[in-house]
């Protein structure tokens, strides 16, 4: 492990086609690497963003027969990159279930998965009279907090999870240095909360934020069900003390950043959060 990482946050805008998906996540992954990544990371559902279940019953895959976890893969081992790939949906591999899942990858040097997260917190709400969502009715939620050792001990978490601090501080306090968040976030809630609370989930924990966005308006199929999605974008990388250090805007990029990971502890020696939290009777 080195005290010195550069890390390529990679910002897609997918539509509901993974074929049509893939060989544009391949190409920003190429340029992340290309400029120095060490580290890439890729957005939530980088395999495709769909409303209609029939069509993702129809294209999804378990993850033994996924052909985007095969094909970016053996991009890491090619590029002999670290590689998290933010989040696919795919078809479970429970027979009994029903329900997809929203499973996060950790991708080492050689093209192995490291590490694997079910997202936890399902995106069950009611936005306004005319935008509501109920994620748990098509994805069935993971139940295990997952710490992966990979190029530095990552705390692996997916969107919505970003609302329960719990989740990050237990994180933290089991060892980890940066905190991933990939997302396709909301285009309304975004813009009132996105930035806020990755700065405040670093600022509690001391870790670094990476947080890999969709973003735009996703290109549906006429022929699809559903509504058409917009993700707010604005990939982040936030540093422990909370500065943002990489802002990727409204628009499909890539960002380098190079981390000092020395900086959780220094962070973390200011500010002793974990070591002078005090026991309490809840209310």
């Amino acid at each position: 492990m080195t005290a010195a990482l550069t890390a390529g946050l990679v910002q897609l805008s997918v539509g509901d086609d993974p074929a049509v998906n893939l060989p544009l996540t391949r190409a920003m992954i190429a340029e992340a690497a290309g400029r120095g990544a060490e580290f890439v990371l890729t957005p939530e559902c980088s395999n495709l963003i769909s409303a209609d279940r029939d069509w993702q019953a129809q294209v999804l895959r378990p993850e033994n027969e996924d052909p985007t976890l095969a094909a970016l893969r053996a991009q890491a081992a090619e590029l002999g990159i670290w590689l998290l790939i933010g989040s696919l949906a795919l078809k479970s591999d429970d027979p009994a279930e029903p329900r997809f899942v929203n499973r996060s990858f950790l991708i080492g040097p050689d093209g192995g998965i490291v590490a694997r997260y079910d997202k936890i917190h399902m995106f069950d709400v009611t936005i306004s009279e005319t935008e509501s969502y109920r994620e748990s009715a098509a994805y069935r939620p993971g139940g295990k907090a997952v710490l992966a050792q990979g190029p530095a001990r990552l705390g692996m978490s997916i969107c919505y999870d970003l609302r329960f601090p719990h989740l990050y501080r237990a994180l933290a306090q089991a060892g980890a240095e940066i905190l991933t968040v990939p997302a396709a976030f909301n285009d309304t809630t975004g813009a009132a909360h996105w930035h806020v609370l990755l700065r405040a989930r670093a600022i509690e924990t001391g870790c670094f934020v990476l947080a890999p966005a969709q973003c735009g308006l996703h290109a549906t199929d006429p022929a699809r069900k559903g509504r058409t999605r917009r993700s707010f974008g604005h990939s982040l990388a936030v540093a422990p003390w909370g500065e943002v250090i990489s802002d990727a805007g409204e628009s499909p990029g890539v960002s380098i950043v190079t981390l000092d990971l020395s900086e959780t502890g220094k962070a973390r020696s200011r500010i002793p959060a974990f070591s002078g939290q005090q026991p309490f009777e809840a209310p």
